[in-house]
């Protein structure tokens, strides 16, 4: 029997010094931010205090009989170890509803009839001195339970029961590290109380319960892989992981996305961490709106707020906030920086009802097209499109939903058919014809746009092959590349490939790319020009007037056409400062030794204008918009 005692106090003050070790570490961390890690540091210090009962009771026991000092103390500390016990399971079920994040959606009576079972049952032990009811002492100092010991273990039963059903519901809404944590210091726990139960004398449950609660601390409440290191709040990880468990919950939220909008040439005016050091700048300002532990970095350039304020002008007023703040200079390091951002607003559930939809619209550029600074309500319709356009991409060419255009070129010398430039269409069942300024940079973003770049290239190699065009003075069908797409190894071999298998002459293809996009990859761009070329491709200059070209560069690039920009003959037709821009953009691509294509032409007086100025194609409205391919063929056979 000594040597049980002695192993218990032993084991008890273990309990307590591993319980002491965790609280000051847990304390020093800093990890008190949410109502989760109160709980879980009130689990401990509970343990704590149980252990220092227990091992009070245990060493003054011995000396009862002999010292009414040594009884009383060993009794107080008996009374005080059932006072703080009996809350330990109440607490660990309450712990668990907020890892599993079940306590948002709880209604208030459940709630409330909860606190009063465990106010009951707590004060039924706290006044078992003057009742007996929990437990009682004989005349021989011999420890007996009473019946409201009975309901003691059933209130704990049931708040473990409770626990172990929010666990089993909201089981896909933790992450495995989640559901080890709880469920190992469940194991560790009860292992415990059966060991203590099968032998009354070893008091190795408050062991068990320090040991699982390490586990927890170790697994669940450190959170250094949830965080981000530059600025200290939670990162995208941890955000997929929170969003999953409030939405399978049904917990109703809003969501605030601040995207910093700011060009990346800031990074040009400090140093090379600057996107860090923005980022930082910016989550130490958001902290003073929200608490931390709700702002999370879902990008280098872009962080969210998840708001549970019921009011819903609460977000609201943090974007205005946020958005008054963007007005103002930021301070970096020793430069001062204007930074701009688009802002977006919305519940969940509501435009948004999945992780994945969310972080889709968390990723979503805003339109460029507006001067809005915060989007809200119907401003998100766009995600909405966005959503529906992406879905329907996906399908789209297995369901032979991707149609080819046509608009045709005309030779400003006799005005005859020149040729056409190739534009594909997406018809949508739901959305009708989707034009390719909507879904082509969703392409390029997915991963498709290689294969509507192949789709288009073979159609017209089967029109040019089918309907013999050149024979009808068709020199050549101008087919648009994605720079992305051209950025790819084997993309000549590939693009040589198609047109070699479908036995057409290349030099009636004519590769179009945009100047805008091509401003920054004159070399990679340069070499691939050069190579199509080299096979008998030819290549022009799209949108020229738009960009910002390296005219040096893009005199060095082999072009066979430059094409301006409609704004630039519209803008000429306006005003003389406009037509001086004009005159000089031709004279230097003549200069150049480049072929010129005005495109945008839309009336006689257009083309009067550009008569004496020495271009050599026009394209515009003024012939046809662009047409499906058997309105074309009609106009190429003189029918139309």
């Amino acid at each position: 029997m000594n040597e049980f005692n002695s192993l218990s106090i032993s084991l008890t003050v273990a309990a307590f010094i591993v319980c002491l070790s965790n609280i000051v570490f847990t304390q020093t961390q800093g990890r008190m931010g949410k109502k989760q890690n109160r709980i879980f540091m009130m689990l401990l210090i509970i343990v704590a205090l149980n252990s220092a009962c227990t091992s009070v009771t245990a060493f003054f026991k011995p000396f009862s009989f002999t010292s009414e000092s040594a009884h009383l103390a060993s009794e107080i500390a008996r009374y005080f170890y059932y006072v703080f016990h009996t809350v330990l399971a109440p607490l660990f079920f309450f712990y668990t509803a907020r890892v599993c994040g079940v306590t948002f959606r709880t209604k208030p009576v459940m709630k409330y009839l909860l606190n009063g079972v465990f106010l009951a049952t707590e004060l039924m032990v706290l006044v078992n001195p003057m009742t007996d009811l929990v437990y009682y002492l004989d005349e021989n100092y011999d420890y007996h339970r009473g019946w409201g010991m009975i309901l003691v273990y059933l209130t704990a039963a049931v708040f473990v029961f409770l626990a172990i059903l929010f666990l089993t519901t909201s089981w896909k809404a933790l992450t495995v590290k989640r559901r080890t944590g709880i469920v190992l210091f469940a194991s560790i726990a009860i292992s415990g109380i059966i060991i203590q139960m099968v032998s009354t004398e070893l008091k190795v449950e408050l062991f068990a319960e320090a040991i699982g609660l390490t586990g927890l601390m170790i697994i669940i409440e450190n959170e250094d892989d949830r965080l981000d290191p530059n600025t200290g709040v939670y990162n995208r990880q941890a955000l997929m992981m929170d969003l999953g468990s409030y939405i399978i919950n049904n917990n109703p939220l809003h969501a605030v996305v601040i995207r910093i909008t700011t060009p990346d040439i800031i990074t040009h005016r400090v140093d090379i961490d600057s996107s860090d050091m923005v980022g930082s700048a910016v989550a130490e300002y958001l902290k003073t709106l929200v608490k931390r532990f709700n702002i999370y970095r879902s990008g280098p350039k872009s962080f969210v707020l998840i708001i549970f304020d019921a009011n819903s002008d609460r977000p609201m007023e943090i974007a205005e906030n946020v958005k008054t703040r963007f007005e103002k200079p930021w301070l970096l390091s020793d430069t001062v920086a204007l930074l701009s951002c688009a802002i977006q607003v919305t519940g969940i559930p509501g435009v948004v009802n999945s992780v994945k939809d969310a972080m889709y619209m968390f990723d979503s550029q805003p339109p460029s097209n507006t001067d809005k600074k915060i989007f809200y309500g119907e401003d998100l319709d766009y995600l909405v499109k966005r959503i529906s356009i992406e879905k329907s991409l996906a399908s789209a060419l297995s369901s032979n939903r991707f149609e080819v255009y046509y608009q045709p070129t005309y030779s400003i010398k006799d005005m005859t058919l020149h040729g056409a430039e190739a534009l594909v269409r997406l018809h949508d069942d739901n959305m009708g014809m989707i034009f390719p300024d909507e879904f082509i940079p969703l392409a390029e973003e997915n991963g498709l746009i290689d294969l509507i770049d192949d789709f288009v290239l073979l159609e017209v190699c089967k029109l040019i092959k089918e309907e013999d065009l050149p024979a009808h003075g068709i020199d050549c069908i101008n087919v648009n590349l994605s720079v992305i797409q051209c950025m790819k190894p084997g993309f000549v071999e590939r693009i040589k490939g198609i047109v070699e298998e479908a036995g057409v002459d290349k030099k009636y293809i004519n590769f179009e790319i945009t100047e805008s996009l091509s401003a920054s990859n004159y070399d990679i761009l340069s070499d691939v020009i050069s190579s199509l070329k080299h096979e008998g491709f030819r290549f022009s200059m799209d949108d020229y007037g738009t960009g910002y070209s390296n005219m040096r560069a893009l005199a060095k690039m082999d072009l066979d056409i430059i094409k301006i920009d409609k704004s630039i003959l519209w803008e000429a037709e306006e005003s003389e400062l406009g037509e001086i821009i004009l005159e000089n953009n031709i004279r230097m691509i003549h200069q150049m030794r480049r072929k010129i294509l005005v495109e945008g032409v839309e009336t006689g007086k257009q083309i009067e204008l550009l008569k004496p100025l020495g271009v050599n194609y026009l394209q515009g409205y003024y012939f046809s918009k662009p047409v499906p391919k058997d309105i074309f063929l009609k106009i190429v056979h003189g029918e139309n």
